[in-house]
């Protein structure tokens, strides 16, 4: 039996016993009903885990004895950061947690023309916090150790011109290149996926201006989740560590 990985929120920076937080003792004790003496994985984002075994469950919290601290990435080697203008319903929430398990680094949330999603600043920060969680239990799952940022939600205009020294890729049906002709090597990506309705000529346009390559994905029309994870894939296949 695979041992549960639960995150913590704070360093751990000492062995011995420590109560878990909240939500890693209602994972542990509701909904995996785990008693003394079984095991978890904690991580808290260092880069690190610890090997710690259950010691006392209750109601009121889950205690836990960490007896070894291991070094363990499987970070992948290209910095890849998503720029996802917003999709409607539960989209959203599958490109955050799919794209986290193929290694995106960031994730920053957009707004464009098109962009389907009408929600005020209060209801925002709310889907912020929510999108993170799923980032978390995306990283419990796939075994990372350091939490992807899920950035505060920015216009498209205001994401294009921010400038990281990174590779700044927008897929268009008509590029001149796709992933696979892109020059190697290549560290750090940007990369733009659009919404349902597609990115306006004006806001195309304005890409072109703050340098992004536009790239071939191929031949189909993809819906915009699709797209997301199909292209990091072949970004992470070209540039990064899978295949």
């Amino acid at each position: 039996m695979r041992i549960p990985r639960i995150y913590h929120p704070q360093l751990i920076e000492k062995l011995g016993v420590m109560a878990l937080s909240e939500d890693g003792a209602g994972h542990v004790g509701r909904v995996l009903r785990m008693q003394p003496e079984q095991q978890v994985m904690l991580f808290d984002g260092s880069g690190d885990q610890f090997v710690a075994t259950i010691t006392e469950v209750s109601k009121k919290q889950v205690l836990v004895d960490v007896q070894e601290r291991q070094q363990h990435s499987i970070e992948s080697p290209l910095d890849l950061h998503l720029g996802q203008v917003i999709s409607r319903g539960e989209k959203m929430e599958f490109t955050i947690q799919k794209s986290v398990e193929l290694g995106v680094n960031t994730i920053t949330p957009l707004i464009s023309e098109r962009c389907g999603v009408k929600l005020d600043q209060k209801r925002f920060e709310k889907k912020l916090a929510q999108w993170q969680k799923i980032a978390i239990g995306a990283c419990e799952q796939s075994g990372r150790n350091r939490i992807p940022e899920i950035r505060p939600v920015m216009s498209l205009e205001a994401w294009c011109a921010e400038n990281d020294g990174a590779l700044k890729l927008n897929l268009h049906p008509r590029a001149p290149y796709s992933i696979n002709t892109l020059p190697t090597p290549v560290e750090k990506v940007r990369l733009l996926i659009g919404p349902e309705g597609g990115l306006s000529r004006e806001e195309i346009a304005m890409t072109r201006d703050h340098q992004f390559t536009e790239t071939l994905l191929g031949p189909r029309v993809l819906r915009t989740e699709t797209a997301a994870l199909t292209a990091i894939t072949a970004l992470q296949v070209r540039f990064g560590d899978l295949g």
